[in-house]
């Protein structure tokens, strides 16, 4: 009693506060509470440090807890504070963290037009109003990845095609190299990927128009060692051994049994197959050839829109975008307005509602973006050059696309394509499978004998 009384008077100055050392031993404080107080003073400090205590308790709920289940939220939670991201936001932090792959550039083509490849007198570096490409305006569009067209007119087929091409394949080179802090060669997935960390844009090369290996398998390896990372199976004329989507009357009907061969060569090599400006025939004879036993073909459309949303030739039909999700190939949209609206007036809109078609009959796997800038007279409103492509982004999030799926789009879906390309070129190598060597033998004018030598 006299203890209670004494640690009552000693740390209760007046006669209030709680004593230190019951809250440094729960089991006093319980004993001191329950202990008879013969005394009324006894009995008023008592209630006064029970009054104490349930003041602490309470403090204790109405702060502590609230902070302890607010150090408890995830960092990454907003506080109710913070802003949502802006629409603009959302796509730029997209960009930050994926590599906008684009299908198909032509400026290499206009080095040649306008400087006959001459590279002193070129300045992509600045802006140059003369073309929709430059460094500047690749930078400000995020673009991470481009696969650079080298491309030669089927004027030149049968003459001095493999010449011109292997022209355009080093100018595409000596571009890159010309620009070592900008641009950096690639011809892996891996590759895309490191220069996206590294800040610079990932430059790959795209052949365009299987008239660029002249019939020939010894000169289809030629380009693919050169960097060569697809191949378009033809371009505005037929091949002798595949069709294309531009001259009215086919000759082949599709692939013939060396175009298949191609196909298959492409296939052990790790190149693409590029489907772009082939016959709609010609697309369903190179999905039949995925379809024979141990046979898994990679393939792309670089540079196509859908068919059912404008009827030209160059775009693909739904009956082919259906089969598509169980070959991992993917459909890079086309800007150009001709395949766009079939017509020359065509807007940012008109692209998201292509993306919008692939992803509704395909899917959102089987979709990606092919501006062929520079390579066309017009492009769309909102979409005048590769500065403009986080507009792009900016709309198809405003239609409800998720991050994912925007960051799909714009380059994951390539990635992964291109990934799955390299695993079946490496498994055909681990099982020795042997280069093709068919031949065939063209009669064309201006073509000489090869044969008996």
């Amino acid at each position: 009693m006299g203890e209670y009384q004494v640690g009552v008077i000693e740390y209760f100055p007046h006669g209030v506060s709680i004593p230190s050392w019951l809250c440094r031993c729960p089991k006093k404080l319980l004993s001191f509470l329950s202990y008879p107080c013969p005394s009324q003073t006894a009995q008023m400090n008592r209630k006064l440090i029970l009054i104490g205590v349930a003041v602490v308790v309470v403090l204790v709920i109405v702060i502590a807890v609230p902070c302890a289940l607010l150090l408890g939220k995830e960092d990454d939670e907003p506080t109710a504070t913070e802003k949502p991201k802006t629409v603009m936001q959302r796509a730029q932090q997209i960009l930050d963290e994926t590599p906008l792959v684009d299908g198909h550039n032509d400026i290499p083509w206009q080095l040649r037009k306008y400087y006959m490849n001459r590279l002193e007198n070129v300045t992509l570096d600045k802006n140059n109003p003369k073309f929709h490409t430059d460094i500047p305006r690749l930078k400000q569009g995020g673009v991470g990845a481009q696969f650079w067209s080298a491309y030669v007119s089927c004027r030149n087929q049968f003459k001095n095609a493999v010449r011109l091409f292997a022209e355009q394949i080093d100018v595409i080179h000596r571009m890159v190299d010309k620009y070592p802090e900008d641009f950096v060669l690639v011809t892996a997935a891996k590759g895309i990927k490191d220069a996206h960390k590294n800040k610079k844009i990932a430059s790959l090369i795209g052949v365009e128009g299987g008239h660029a290996m002249d019939s020939s398998l010894d000169t289809l390896r030629m380009l693919y060692d050169m960097g060569g990372r697809y191949m378009t199976l033809t371009h505005s004329c037929h091949t002798p051994w595949a069709d294309s989507c531009t001259p009215p009357k086919p000759e082949h009907n599709g692939l013939t049994e060396f175009g298949k061969t191609v196909v298959k060569e492409m296939n052990r090599l790790g190149m693409f197959i590029d489907l772009s400006h082939v016959s709609h025939k010609s697309m369903h004879d190179v999905l039949d050839v995925t379809k024979a036993p141990g046979k898994y073909i990679i393939f792309i459309f670089s540079h196509s829109s859908a068919f059912a949303l404008c009827n030209n030739t160059r775009n693909v039909p739904d009956d082919v975008l259906k089969r598509l999700p169980s070959n991992g190939a993917v459909v890079m949209v086309n800007f150009y307005n001709d395949y766009l609206t079939c017509s020359k007036e065509a807007s940012l809109t008109d692209v998201a509602d292509h993306i919008d078609h692939i992803k509704n009959v395909a899917s959102i796997d089987n979709v990606g973006l092919g501006g062929d800038y520079d390579g066309v007279p017009r492009v769309p409103k909102g979409l005048e050059d590769v500065s403009k492509y986080p507009k792009l982004l900016e709309e198809l999030l405003r239609r409800g696309y998720s991050e994912e799926d925007v960051s799909k789009v714009v380059g994951k879906n390539l990635i992964t394509a291109m990934e799955k390309m390299e695993k079946v070129a490496f498994d055909q190598k681990d099982q020795k499978i042997q280069p093709f060597d068919d031949y065939i033998y063209v009669n064309k004018t201006c073509r000489p004998a090869y044969f008996g030598l």
